[in-house]
């Protein structure tokens, strides 16, 4: 026939098994809504706009049916079940618009970290003390370290000095949280944001 495409007889070729054919990925609602709530009898209505009680499930839907809205499902572990008669769709928008607020107020807290030597001329140390202060409005922990090398740990005493003094110059916005302590070559010190009244 002429034109058609030039198809090689016999088996396939195996490249590896041949992946399932998904189709279109449909997702579930969270909650059980109108006829997909089943194997109930009755349902406990909440809400502003029915008056609340137990009522049989049939009826709760008819009620929900003739206010053109959805009867959704609450909380399946309550006997009877809770329901709400209201716009499913505007019931997510808001769900998900209170999840994403409550995100936002659980900003994750990140440990900012500021690198001194033992001999970080004063120049240095308000600099950094002013990248301290900002992490620290910010709302950020802060880890302020000494790093000794080789024979320099010898001024393990200046290096605690440095910090006491830095978390000195920040107490009124940070508060110590763990004192100067040696790790290894590393004199660590933990500021914490202090909370706002």
């Amino acid at each position: 026939m002429a034109g058609a495409p030039y198809r090689p007889s016999g088996p396939r070729p195996s490249g590896g098994p041949r992946r399932p054919f998904r189709g279109r990925v449909i997702k579930e609602d969270p909650h059980r809504i109108n006829n997909k709530i089943y194997g109930v009898n009755e349902v406990r209505l909440v809400g502003d706009n029915v008056e609340q009680g137990v009522y049989p499930f049939n009826q709760a839907l008819r009620m929900a049916e003739e206010m053109g809205l959805d009867l959704v499902e609450i909380s399946a572990s309550a006997v009877p079940i809770v329901c709400r008669i209201i716009e499913y769709k505007k019931f997510l928008y808001d769900l998900k618009k209170k999840q994403k607020e409550i995100k936002a107020k659980q900003a994750t807290v990140e440990v900012k970290e500021i690198r001194f030597g033992p001999n970080t001329d004063e120049h240095d140390v308000n600099f950094k003390l002013k990248h301290a202060r900002n992490f620290l409005e910010e709302g950020h922990k802060v880890k302020a370290f000494v790093f000794f090398r080789g024979r320099s740990i010898v001024f393990k005493e200046r290096g605690e000095i440095l910090l006491l003094k830095f978390a000195q110059d920040l107490e009124d916005i940070g508060l110590v949280e763990s004192m100067p302590k040696l790790e290894g070559k590393r004199m660590i010190m933990f500021l914490i944001p202090k909370k706002k009244k």
